[in-house]
């Protein structure tokens, strides 16, 4: 347990260094730009929210396509960042196009944020449902010839047990004044129902 917060605890400070050295790099690209005070902090903000929009578009499953455009949208404005404050790019003397991408940026990130965070997700298909179909006989059972139809096989009863049965019988109708039925016969006795009809027979 230790070994595995300790593993997340690492991932987590460097996600945090990472991000930080990213913020910073956005802040001061933004600056050099012409964007200062708040402005200037608020352009590394933009480009993370838009990041973590696309990437929880991403996990949901829906708009991949439209998830991954942003996200990489996002992502080669903070790697672009990273690398003009790396020494490629003289912040001094910021060239017009990039002043003009600068500029334009919030309403790219309002853009992309607008679209991934209330398009609507595409419906997931319904799940259909096949149901086993049985054919039915062309002929119900009612109306097959004792000659077609299987004879069941006769459940074997001990004697003993019909006794016993008759004795349960004698009870019931001395006590009901009705003779007994085939399930009542078989909660009595505690036997399945094809031995409880073939004891029924011999009373």
């Amino acid at each position: 347990m230790r070994a595995h917060l300790a593993r997340v605890d690492a991932v987590l400070v460097q996600a945090l260094i990472a991000a930080a050295l990213s913020f910073a790099h956005l802040h001061d690209v933004a600056v050099a730009a012409g964007q200062d005070g708040w402005k200037a902090w608020a352009y590394p903000v933009s480009v993370d929210l838009l990041l973590v929009a696309a990437w929880r578009r991403l996990r949901s499953g829906n708009g991949k396509a439209a998830a991954w455009c942003w996200f990489v949208i996002a992502l080669a404005a903070s790697l672009g960042a990273n690398v003009a404050t790396a020494g490629l790019l003289d912040l001094g003397n910021v060239p017009a196009w990039l002043r003009i991408l600068v500029a334009g940026w919030p309403a790219i990130a309002f853009l992309g944020g607008t679209l991934l965070a209330h398009s609507a997700p595409k419906p997931e298909p319904e799940t259909e449902v096949i149901e086993d179909q049985v054919d039915e006989p062309e002929t119900a059972p009612e109306q097959l010839s004792t000659e077609t139809s299987p004879r069941p096989t006769p459940v074997p009863v001990p004697s003993a047990l019909v006794d016993h049965a008759r004795k349960v019988a004698a009870e019931h109708h001395a006590r009901t004044g009705a003779p007994i039925d085939t399930p009542t016969l078989r909660a009595r006795l505690g036997v399945p129902a094809p031995m409880a009809e073939a004891i029924a027979a011999h009373l």
